[in-house]
């Protein structure tokens, strides 16, 4: 059982280094997405594909042998524990930069439609007001 449970420890660490990096890319991620370099993000989504489906094939190698570890060590919990605490964490900051591109997708929207002169931008006057301009602030400017 020794070697049985040797093999999980091996799994489990593999696992807790896939999430470090995980987490590294997931922080860089958020850069890209804040400072909207479109190039580092399909990049960082190649990566961060090739990092889920290798922690995806290493949980279901984890399940089958936990599946038939009859006794285990005293590590075992501890670094289980371990790894759910990190993948929390990339699952937290995943919501995160979800968060984050919606929002970046959302102000490239408005100032597309501003730019192109959307048949109603909402604009306002000096008091704070809303002022509808149909498309005419920028169908009219001369510049």
């Amino acid at each position: 059982m020794a070697d049985h449970n040797s093999l999980i420890i091996v799994k489990l660490n593999e696992q807790d280094k896939c999430l470090d990096s995980l987490d590294v890319l997931l922080n860089d991620e958020l850069t890209a997405i804040a400072s909207r370099r479109g190039e580092g993000l399909k990049e960082i989504t190649q990566q961060k594909m090739s990092l889920l489906t290798k922690l995806n094939t290493l949980d279901q190698e984890l399940n089958k042998l936990l599946a038939k570890n009859d006794e285990q060590s005293e590590e075992l919990p501890e670094l289980i524990s371990q790894v759910r605490t990190k993948l929390e964490k990339c699952q937290k900051q995943n919501e995160v930069n979800a968060h984050a591109a919606h929002q970046a997708q959302l102000s490239v929207k408005q100032l597309k439609s501003i730019l192109i002169g959307a048949p109603s931008s909402t604009t306002y006057n000096q008091s704070g007001g809303e002022v509808n301009t149909n498309g005419q602030l920028v169908r009219n400017l001369k510049a």
